[in-house]
């Protein structure tokens, strides 16, 4: 099993406030980092999280406005200035690599670990062992894409017994038939769904950028864990929420109850907020169970009941 949290490194649209720094959320799990967005002064808030600043580390960048793009300046160079040496991944739409490219030449900051920039399209972004990561396009004012981290199943629960009944010694076997790997004792063949219950399913959050309400995010988001949904305004700057092409709290409750989200996270919340229950109480007149972000705030991600 392996750990996984969402933390919320930034919750604040367009400017910061005295309580909430520009977007960034980061998702650890295990001893990886994945980055959602990085906001200008988002590093602090990783030392503040205990993050760390030498995991494994991938970087998916959902469109290029300065308050979702302009904090990766800063990270690279903390990071060079603590002597990393892993490569970084970043993924992100055209011109993320121009942009990375222009201001570490301009900026003059050497990096002391390899770089690699992906341009992001539509569909499966990174294929790991254990998880992928897909995006889809959002509605805004820029090419935007919400993403989605999909863990793989995992076998099911093993049961000795069965395994024993079977001639199966314990030991190496064992554990290749826990891994969902057919095993030879003697001269027959145990197969894992033998000794093995049912597949057990994987962790899936989905992170949507700065978006309209599409119905295409509620096809994208289908089955999530958590869904983290763009929540800058309230009911009652419905209009200002349409003309710059954001979402209400009330909107992104309608798509993560589309979608049948087991949590909705609201954040990227406009200045004009000071508190946010109002959004979480608009929120919740659609779905049934809604936080809304706050800098620094951990959730941690259970895997789902079989």
């Amino acid at each position: 099993m392996v750990r996984l949290e969402i933390v919320f490194l930034g919750t604040s649209s367009s400017v910061p406030t005295v309580k909430r720094g520009l977007t960034s959320i980061a998702v650890v799990r295990g001893g990886e980092l994945l980055l959602f967005d990085a906001g200008e002064g988002m590093q602090r808030s990783m030392i503040l999280s205990r993050i760390g600043f030498n995991k494994e580390t991938k970087v998916f960048v959902t469109h290029m406005h300065s308050d979702h793009v302009v904090g990766l300046l800063g990270l690279l160079q903390t990071m060079s200035m603590n002597q990393r040496e892993k490569q970084v991944h970043v993924y992100g739409p055209k011109g993320i690599r121009g942009f990375l490219e222009a201001c570490v030449r301009y900026l003059k900051f050497g990096l002391t670990f390899p770089l690699y920039v992906n341009t992001v399209k539509t569909g499966l972004v990174i294929d790991e062992k254990e998880y992928v990561v897909r995006a889809a396009l959002a509605e805004h004012s820029a090419t935007t894409y919400a993403y989605l981290l999909e863990e793989r199943t995992r076998p099911g629960v093993f049961h000795p017994d069965k395994a024993a009944e079977l001639g199966v010694p314990k030991g190496e076997l064992w554990a290749k038939l826990q891994r969902g790997k057919s095993v030879k004792v003697g001269d027959k063949v145990v197969k894992p769904r033998q000794v093995l219950g049912p597949a057990r399913m994987g962790r899936r959050i989905g992170i949507s950028g700065d978006t309209r309400p599409v119905p295409r995010l509620v096809r994208f988001f289908r089955g999530a864990d958590i869904v983290v949904f763009d929540s800058t305004y309230s009911d009652q700057h419905a209009e200002k929420a349409a003309e710059n092409m954001h979402s209400t709290a009330r909107e992104a409750a309608t798509i993560a109850k589309a979608a049948g989200a087991r949590l909705l996270i609201l954040t990227h919340f406009s200045a004009r907020y000071e508190e946010t229950d109002r959004l979480v109480s608009e929120a919740s007149s659609v779905h049934p169970n809604v936080v809304a972000a706050s800098d620094l705030m951990r959730i941690e991600v259970p895997y789902p009941k079989q």
